[in-house]
């Protein structure tokens, strides 16, 4: 910032007042700033652009957990969505926690950013709403009520149910299901995993669990010890891929194998789950067109000045793999 000051012949506290949009700053002296930040190519050259054209091309992202493969895929869409659009990405993350997810926020939104693309954040909906109230807000795998939000989800009823229904039509019948706990796509799937045990008379065995492997892996020590052996499920059901690895090294530590003695299904269809080694039995959801509807709301918002709410559910399919079978005798 020094180096363009000294460029553009004002102080620092001129170009700090520029970078943040103050209108206390005449045209002549912006402009200056402006010029001498491309020049010297300072790093907040984005930004610049956009407050001299008083448009931002650029689109803020935060992702609830950066080594969940699931998000990934989302930000795949996302980035070649904004690219054709002619927008940048702004990305960081708040790691699952509500004090620095705040903070992850109010850091995207110091870029002025067109709009902001919050994947499956863990913040309280008033946090959500002041956002929505500087710029247009996308939530990705979580619902909202706010009308200043746009969503864009995977139906996790329908997806559970398809699960369920594929482990009953391989004969099982002991299926526990492992939830996300907190997860703010939890609530849907457990829901559908309980409506379908119900429809086939079968006694459901939700386990606290979370989207993570370390999870999975404590949520199946903790079921196996405390279970009688002879009640053992034959099948089980994770809350996500990533709880679903988890829950694999567990059964293979416990002496069990996958699927002859259990059977494990994942959610989400991760890129991992695909790998040879794993091949696990899935319930896909359209990762890549999450990623582009969601920068459609944006720009629906942006460009075309739409006022009201839009609410995608996109509906999630089955992928058999290698970790379902019949139970054994």
């Amino acid at each position: 910032m020094e180096d363009v000051a000294a460029r553009a012949g004002v102080s620092r506290a001129l170009v700090s007042l520029v970078f943040n949009n103050s209108p206390k700053v005449s045209e002549h002296r912006r402009a200056a700033v402006l010029a001498a930040a491309e020049e010297l190519g300072y790093q907040p050259h984005v930004m610049a652009r956009a407050l001299a054209s008083r448009t931002s091309t650029v689109l803020g992202v935060m992702v609830s957990d950066l080594r969940n493969a699931f998000f990934a895929d989302v930000i795949e869409g996302l980035e070649s969505a904004a690219r054709d659009a002619g927008f940048e990405l702004v990305l960081n993350t708040g790691s699952r926690n509500p004090a620095r997810e705040n903070a992850a926020l109010a850091n995207l939104l110091s870029f002025h950013p067109a709009g902001v693309v919050l994947l499956s954040p863990v913040l309280p909906a008033s946090a959500i709403e002041a956002a929505a109230a500087t710029c247009p807000v996308v939530l990705v795998s979580r619902g909202s009520r706010l009308s200043t939000v746009d969503t864009v989800n995977d139906d996790g009823v329908a997806g559970s149910t398809l699960a369920v229904e594929h482990l009953i039509s391989l004969g099982h019948r002991r299926i526990a299901h492992l939830d996300g706990g907190s997860a703010t796509t939890a609530a849907a799937r457990r829901k559908g995993y309980r409506v379908a045990m119900a429809r086939h008379g079968l006694d459901p065995l939700v386990v606290r669990s979370e989207h993570t492997d370390v999870a999975g892996e404590k949520a199946v020590h903790h079921l196996l010890a405390t279970v009688e052996r002879r009640e053992w499920p034959t099948a089980l059901f994770a809350g996500n891929d990533f709880n679903a690895f988890g829950a694999i090294s567990a059964c293979e530590e416990e002496g069990l194998r996958v699927p002859e003695d259990i059977s494990v299904v994942g959610y989400d269809n991760t890129s991992l789950a695909a790998l040879k080694r794993v091949w696990l039995t899935t319930i896909d959801q359209p990762r890549m067109e999450m990623g582009r509807l969601a920068v459609q709301a944006l720009l629906e918002r942006v460009r075309d000045g739409r006022t009201t709410p839009a609410r995608h559910l996109l509906h999630p399919s089955l992928v058999v793999r290698g970790t379902t079978c019949p139970p054994t005798a």
